[in-house]
């Protein structure tokens, strides 16, 4: 399933336009990423979204060997709820 699919499901079950639908995920998607900016999103029953903070380290340049310094970056995770695991 895609991203086009779920706006399909939500459009015929809430009798809107796919146009409307798109627009509502894209600004539940945009709010997500904002509040992982500033700390976690959760959602009960599905789960909480985070940013974790991943140390600089080294690593090769796979074409010439030779050593780089990765920089430190901030990555987004989740963490299912226990609602969730079991829907599974």
């Amino acid at each position: 399933m895609n991203k086009k699919d779920i706006i399909e499901k939500i459009a015929k079950k809430h009798k809107i336009t796919k146009k409307l639908a798109g627009e509502v995920m894209n600004t539940i998607f945009e709010e997500i990423a904002k509040g992982m900016k500033k700390g976690e999103v959760r959602i009960v029953g599905f789960g909480t979204f985070y940013s974790k903070k991943r140390a600089a380290r080294r690593g090769r340049n796979p074409r010439t060997g030779e050593v780089i310094m990765i920089p430190a970056t901030k990555v987004p995770k989740f963490r299912p709820s226990s609602e969730l695991k079991k829907r599974m």
